[in-house]
């Protein structure tokens, strides 16, 4: 006859698959809506073939940032448990065995190279790449300044690539330079923000930081802002004629098709700039340790960047 009480095995696995999720992080699958923006500003985004494909792009993006987590936190687990927070995290409270942890990080990894493969080679290419290099940033690069940015704004930029490459949609050069310099903008100010509260807590958190001064940060994150609205400027009077030429109309027609298109294109780069404004407010204030939640709780930056789309796909899709 049950007692109606779980045996300690069935609670021991239970705690270990909630620590699996937990370690896989979904809040930070907010970040993979980025394989949304080729599509977006091609004017694809509601076609359904792009709507398929570009949904495998994000759950291949989500099992595989979900795998790096697991892998991250496997290698970092003895200096984790050193740490007064980070000993809370699953695997290094025990709550998650290293081996399970390990497993189920390339359990996931496949997973996210079998979906790749569902919507096409060149994605399959892109997720191979964007595992290798978080593997490589996991087992040393993290450690190494300047490289610790670069790789962790690449992670953003090939999410933006993803929907692009997934539907075989053409990237213009303007959005591969907003998208690369606003990925920089985003982590030079993650870093920046780690350094102020590290600084207010007495300490740092990541080896890296050592080797950066706040001077160095805001310097890199204000010319990483400054290249991104210059080239967001510059692409707003073409974004038009982009989308008609990923539309398959030719060049020639798209020149004509931007001039009528270009007016709520150009309204776009206002509250385009002020969401870059409002977020660097949060940045200087050393409050943009993590970006998901500024955008999951600042409602005025949602307002701007509610706005911002809105335009922008009036631009597109008029």
């Amino acid at each position: 006859m049950s007692s109606g009480v779980d045996s300690p095995v069935r609670r021991s696995t239970g705690s270990a698959a909630l620590g699996v999720l937990r370690t896989m992080r979904p809040r930070q699958w907010v970040k993979n809506v980025l394989v949304g923006a080729a599509p977006l500003s091609a004017g694809l985004l509601f076609d359904l073939d792009v709507i398929g494909t570009t949904a495998l792009a994000f759950a291949s993006f989500c099992l595989a940032a979900s795998a790096v987590y697991l892998l991250n936190d496997t290698l970092d687990v003895e200096a984790d448990r050193a740490h007064p927070t980070k000993r809370h995290r699953p695997i290094a409270a025990g709550v998650v065995p290293v081996p399970a942890a390990a497993v189920t990080a390339v359990v996931l990894a496949l997973g996210s190279l079998g979906l790749a493969a569902l919507a096409s080679w060149q994605l399959v290419v892109l997720m191979a790449v964007y595992l290798a290099v978080q593997v490589a940033y996991c087992v040393r690069l993290k450690h190494e300044p300047v490289l610790d940015i670069a790789i962790v704004a690449s992670g953003f930029l090939l999410r933006a690539i993803a929907g692009g490459v997934a539907s075989g949609i053409p990237l213009s050069q303007w959005f591969l330079l907003v998208t690369a310099f606003g990925s920089l903008f985003m982590v030079a100010g993650k870093r920046y923000s780690e350094m102020r509260l590290a600084e207010a807590a007495g300490g740092t958190t990541r080896a890296s930081l050592l080797r950066y001064t706040p001077t160095y940060l805001r310097f890199v994150w204000s010319l990483a802002a400054s290249v991104m609205v210059t080239a967001y400027a510059l692409w707003a009077f073409e974004i038009r004629a982009d989308a008609a030429v990923a539309d398959g109309i030719g060049a020639a027609t798209a020149a004509a098709v931007s001039a009528g298109g270009s007016t709520w294109s150009a309204i776009s780069i206002v509250p385009f700039v002020l969401a870059v404004l409002r977020y660097a407010v949060d940045v200087d204030g050393g409050r943009a340790g993590a970006p998901e939640d500024i955008a999951l709780s600042d409602r005025v930056l949602q307002v701007v960047a509610v706005a911002w789309v809105a335009t922008f796909a009036i631009g597109v899709y008029t």
